[in-house]
């Protein structure tokens, strides 16, 4: 009865190892198994993370690429328009402003655009000639003596301060008023000379 007994004791034993070893392997295995999957799904969430970082950071360089060629390409034309300006400036601004300190120059101008002003059908002027203060002496008198008929028709003079080179032309009624002075002139030719410059300038930079 004895041996009997601590067989089947032993045998009960050895078939709850077994077991324990088996449950102990699978539990093994399914870790084993849970922990590959936790690997590869961490893995995969970390290779998506550097790939959207890789893409958010190229992003940011195209954008950066872009925006430095647009600045570099405004702060060229700024600095072509510049140069076209300070040439402008010096070719047109200074010999304009020398014709008009010119007062035969400026004699003659006034003279022949008086005498072609005649824009009402009983040839009367009724205009207001505006003339700078600080050349009244030689102006008045010589349009005076020059243009005694213009004034019989109603052509007048003023003498303004604020006036500095060339004059100004309005009907007596104030309607409008037409400027000729250096600073009109330039204007307009430099408005003319520039796209001829720049072209000279900056033809083979394209």
């Amino acid at each position: 009865m004895q041996p009997k007994l601590q067989e089947l004791t032993e045998k009960i034993f050895q078939e709850g190892v077994e077991r324990g070893n088996q449950e102990a392997t699978q539990i093994i295995a399914k870790a084993r198994e849970e922990a590959a999957a936790i690997n590869h799904r961490a893995t995969a969430e970390a290779e998506k993370i550097i790939e959207q970082a890789k893409q958010k950071a190229l992003d940011i360089q195209n954008k950066a690429q872009s925006e430095l060629k647009l600045s570099s390409r405004q702060a060229l034309n700024n600095l072509k328009q510049q140069i076209t300006g300070l040439i402008v400036a010096k070719t047109v601004d200074a010999d304009v402003k020398k014709a008009f300190e010119d007062n035969t120059y400026l004699k003659e101008l006034i003279l022949a655009i008086v005498q072609k002003w005649n824009p009402s059908s009983d040839g009367n002027l009724e205009l207001d000639l505006i003339l700078p203060a600080d050349k009244e002496a030689e102006l008045k008198s010589f349009i005076e003596s020059k243009a005694k008929a213009l004034l019989a028709k109603g052509l007048s003079m003023q003498f303004s301060g604020k006036l500095k080179n060339g004059f100004e032309i309005s009907p007596s009624d104030g309607g409008f008023k037409i400027s000729f002075t250096d600073e009109d002139f330039s204007r307009f030719f430099s408005d003319y000379v520039r796209p001829t410059i720049a072209t000279i300038l900056f033809e083979g930079d394209k």
